[in-house]
């Protein structure tokens, strides 16, 4: 298995939006809680109010981690600025169509921004069709895929 079909694999399963845990960790006090992410350009996207805990955790050390059923990644967190400062807004958009319920709730304009997380190493579990489980760890600093068979 090569690096695109690898990648595309891991984006398949995480699909459009996920409810995802981040972890994030300052000063060795690590922290984990559910972010509402979308998606997109080979990234994963969630907003947060600039005031928050995790914030300020990312913004002294950018180092996160994500997992999502199976789906593991190790990355860098970037605040790009407010949500509605992104250009052609598209995460607004997207967290309307999929996300409606949260985005009427928690759309603050003045304090909500846009984090968007570059994958570095992405660890995935997965079956093949005799439900035998495998791994595949996906490098996308050094684009190198490594499949391993869990059940022999």
């Amino acid at each position: 298995m090569n690096f695109i079909e690898a990648k595309e694999i891991m984006f398949q399963k995480l699909g459009d939006w996920k409810i995802m845990a981040l972890a994030s960790c300052h000063e060795d006090y690590p922290m984990v809680r559910n972010v509402s992410c979308l998606i997109y350009n080979d990234r994963i996207y969630f907003k947060t109010d600039k005031n928050f805990r995790k914030t300020k955790q990312l913004m002294q050390n950018p180092r996160v981690a994500m997992c999502w059923n199976g789906v593991q990644i190790e990355g860098i967190a970037d605040i790009k600025g407010l949500v509605v400062e992104e250009e052609g807004r598209i995460f607004e958009k997207l967290y309307k169509k999929f996300l409606w319920q949260s985005y009427n709730a928690y759309s603050h304009e003045d304090a909500e921004i846009l984090v968007e997380v570059t994958p570095q190493f992405v660890e995935v579990w997965d079956e093949d069709e005799n439900r035998k489980a495998f791994q595949i760890f996906i490098d996308f600093l050094t684009q190198e895929v490594l499949v391993k068979q869990y059940d022999e």
